[in-house]
């Protein structure tokens, strides 16, 4: 899927995806696929959808898209 980050606090290391859907997913800091720790509101990324630790769906493997494009 691809999205947007509308929420990241960088101090509990969480955010909130919304899809190009409407869905929005929680996720967590250590599914950043480049391995940084911290991504920006608003940016546009890819990211699959999966089953987090507590049996809700999230965004996982997120990796941020060129905004050039």
């Amino acid at each position: 899927m691809r999205g947007v980050v509308v929420d990241f606090d960088e101090g509990r290391g969480d955010g909130v995806l919304k899809s190009d859907s409407g869905e929005e997913f929680y996720f967590h800091c250590l599914e950043i696929a480049d391995g940084t720790r911290v991504i920006p509101v608003g940016a546009r990324v890819r990211a699959s959808r999966g089953v987090g630790r507590l049996g809700h769906d999230e965004a996982r493997q997120l990796i941020q898209l060129d905004t050039a494009r």
